[in-house]
Protein backbone atom coordinates (compact mmCIF):
# COMPACT_ATOMS: atom_id res chain seq x y z
CA UNK A 1 0.00 0.00 0.00
CA UNK A 2 1.59 3.31 -1.20
CA UNK A 3 -0.57 5.63 -0.35
CA UNK A 4 -2.94 6.32 2.93
CA UNK A 5 -6.16 7.53 2.33
CA UNK A 6 -8.00 9.44 5.32
CA UNK A 7 -11.06 9.21 6.70
CA UNK A 8 -13.02 11.27 8.22
CA UNK A 9 -15.24 9.30 10.61
CA UNK A 10 -16.96 11.73 13.57
CA UNK A 11 -15.82 11.10 16.90
CA UNK A 12 -18.81 10.70 18.42
CA UNK A 13 -20.27 7.89 15.67
CA UNK A 14 -17.22 6.09 16.41
CA UNK A 15 -17.96 6.37 20.36
CA UNK A 16 -21.31 5.13 19.26
CA UNK A 17 -20.98 2.08 17.31
CA UNK A 18 -18.03 0.85 20.05
CA UNK A 19 -20.83 1.46 22.78
CA UNK A 20 -22.43 -1.54 21.01
CA UNK A 21 -19.02 -3.85 21.67
CA UNK A 22 -19.90 -6.11 24.16
CA UNK A 23 -16.37 -6.12 26.25
CA UNK A 24 -15.73 -7.67 29.89
CA UNK A 25 -14.77 -4.81 32.31
CA UNK A 26 -11.46 -5.01 34.31
CA UNK A 27 -9.84 -2.78 36.68
CA UNK A 28 -6.08 -2.11 36.02
CA UNK A 29 -4.09 -1.21 38.79
CA UNK A 30 -0.07 -0.70 39.65
CA UNK A 31 1.73 1.55 41.96
CA UNK A 32 3.44 4.84 42.18
CA UNK A 33 5.97 4.74 45.11
CA UNK A 34 3.71 3.90 47.82
CA UNK A 35 0.47 5.55 46.39
CA UNK A 36 -1.58 2.67 44.84
CA UNK A 37 -3.45 3.26 41.84
CA UNK A 38 -6.01 2.03 38.95
CA UNK A 39 -8.87 2.48 36.21
CA UNK A 40 -11.39 0.45 35.03
CA UNK A 41 -10.59 -0.69 31.04
CA UNK A 42 -12.69 -2.57 29.04
CA UNK A 43 -9.50 -1.99 26.39
CA UNK A 44 -8.05 -5.48 27.30
CA UNK A 45 -7.18 -8.06 24.81
CA UNK A 46 -4.76 -11.13 24.21
CA UNK A 47 -1.81 -10.96 22.81
CA UNK A 48 -0.07 -14.36 23.48
CA UNK A 49 0.21 -17.74 24.98
CA UNK A 50 3.77 -18.40 24.20
CA UNK A 51 4.81 -16.21 26.74
CA UNK A 52 1.80 -15.13 27.98
CA UNK A 53 1.08 -11.82 26.95
CA UNK A 54 -1.93 -8.89 27.07
CA UNK A 55 -1.78 -5.83 26.41
CA UNK A 56 -4.05 -2.55 28.01
CA UNK A 57 -5.24 0.48 26.66
CA UNK A 58 -4.91 4.03 29.26
CA UNK A 59 -6.33 7.15 27.78
CA UNK A 60 -3.44 9.60 28.32
CA UNK A 61 -5.19 12.34 29.92
CA UNK A 62 -6.36 10.21 32.71
CA UNK A 63 -5.21 10.48 36.01
CA UNK A 64 -3.17 7.65 36.26
CA UNK A 65 -1.59 7.59 32.99
CA UNK A 66 1.73 9.04 34.31
CA UNK A 67 2.14 6.54 37.09
CA UNK A 68 1.49 3.36 34.76
CA UNK A 69 4.37 4.63 32.19
CA UNK A 70 6.61 4.77 34.93
CA UNK A 71 5.65 1.87 36.64
CA UNK A 72 7.47 -1.06 35.70
CA UNK A 73 4.47 -3.72 36.29
CA UNK A 74 0.60 -3.43 36.94
CA UNK A 75 -2.36 -6.06 37.78
CA UNK A 76 -5.33 -6.73 35.40
CA UNK A 77 -8.20 -7.73 37.81
CA UNK A 78 -11.18 -9.59 35.73
CA UNK A 79 -14.40 -8.27 37.54
CA UNK A 80 -17.30 -10.97 38.66
CA UNK A 81 -20.75 -10.06 38.10
CA UNK A 82 -21.47 -8.58 41.34
CA UNK A 83 -18.35 -6.51 41.40
CA UNK A 84 -19.69 -3.19 39.53
CA UNK A 85 -19.62 -1.33 42.48
CA UNK A 86 -15.71 -1.97 42.10
CA UNK A 87 -15.98 -1.02 38.33
CA UNK A 88 -17.67 2.34 39.62
CA UNK A 89 -15.10 3.00 41.87
CA UNK A 90 -12.20 3.09 39.31
CA UNK A 91 -14.15 4.32 36.60
CA UNK A 92 -14.01 7.74 38.14
CA UNK A 93 -16.40 8.16 41.06
CA UNK A 94 -14.01 7.65 43.56
CA UNK A 95 -10.52 9.17 43.57
CA UNK A 96 -6.53 7.80 44.96
CA UNK A 97 -6.68 5.66 47.35
CA UNK A 98 -10.51 5.99 48.21
CA UNK A 99 -11.34 3.64 45.61
CA UNK A 100 -9.65 0.80 47.13
CA UNK A 101 -12.30 0.94 50.07
CA UNK A 102 -14.28 -0.36 47.73
CA UNK A 103 -13.27 -4.47 47.32
CA UNK A 104 -10.58 -5.91 49.24
CA UNK A 105 -7.21 -5.90 48.06
CA UNK A 106 -3.77 -7.40 48.26
CA UNK A 107 0.19 -6.73 47.14
CA UNK A 108 0.46 -9.21 44.36
CA UNK A 109 3.72 -10.90 43.57
CA UNK A 110 4.93 -7.72 41.64
CA UNK A 111 4.07 -5.62 43.78
CA UNK A 112 0.52 -4.37 41.93
CA UNK A 113 -2.58 -3.90 43.84
CA UNK A 114 -4.70 -7.77 42.68
CA UNK A 115 -8.76 -7.42 44.00
CA UNK A 116 -9.27 -10.59 46.21
CA UNK A 117 -12.08 -12.82 44.56
CA UNK A 118 -11.48 -11.74 41.16
CA UNK A 119 -12.49 -14.05 38.07
CA UNK A 120 -8.55 -13.73 37.94
CA UNK A 121 -5.81 -11.41 37.83
CA UNK A 122 -3.30 -11.05 35.42
CA UNK A 123 -0.09 -9.77 37.01
CA UNK A 124 2.50 -8.29 34.40
CA UNK A 125 5.66 -6.98 33.86
CA UNK A 126 5.92 -3.71 31.28
CA UNK A 127 7.64 -5.23 28.09
CA UNK A 128 6.65 -2.34 25.66
CA UNK A 129 4.40 0.82 25.96
CA UNK A 130 3.27 2.56 22.57
CA UNK A 131 1.66 5.71 22.21
CA UNK A 132 -1.17 5.29 19.47
CA UNK A 133 -3.77 8.47 19.36
CA UNK A 134 -4.99 9.42 22.76
CA UNK A 135 -3.98 6.47 24.47
CA UNK A 136 -1.13 4.14 25.57
CA UNK A 137 -0.67 1.13 24.60
CA UNK A 138 1.27 -1.52 27.68
CA UNK A 139 2.27 -4.46 26.48
CA UNK A 140 2.41 -6.94 29.67
CA UNK A 141 4.28 -10.11 29.64
CA UNK A 142 2.18 -12.57 31.97
CA UNK A 143 4.21 -13.55 35.34
CA UNK A 144 1.24 -14.99 37.86
CA UNK A 145 -2.33 -15.30 37.28
CA UNK A 146 -4.73 -15.97 40.32
CA UNK A 147 -8.24 -17.69 39.62
CA UNK A 148 -10.80 -16.81 41.32
CA UNK A 149 -14.60 -18.60 41.25
CA UNK A 150 -15.94 -19.41 38.20
CA UNK A 151 -19.08 -17.52 38.42
CA UNK A 152 -20.83 -14.75 35.89
CA UNK A 153 -18.27 -11.77 34.99
CA UNK A 154 -19.21 -8.24 34.57
CA UNK A 155 -19.68 -6.81 30.99
CA UNK A 156 -20.24 -3.07 29.67
CA UNK A 157 -22.04 -2.96 26.45
CA UNK A 158 -24.69 0.46 25.59
CA UNK A 159 -23.21 2.03 27.87
CA UNK A 160 -24.35 -0.12 30.74
CA UNK A 161 -22.92 -2.73 33.14
CA UNK A 162 -24.54 -6.33 32.60
CA UNK A 163 -23.62 -9.66 34.08
CA UNK A 164 -22.80 -12.22 31.42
Amino acid sequence: MDSVTEHNVEPTLYREAMSRLVAAVHVVTTREGTARVGFTATAVASVSDSPPTLLVCINRRSRSAAAFRGAGCFAVNMLRGDQEAVAQSFGGRLTGEERFAVGEWHDGILGAPCLSGALAVFECSLVEMRTVATHDVLVGRVDAVILGPKVPGLAYVGREYRVV
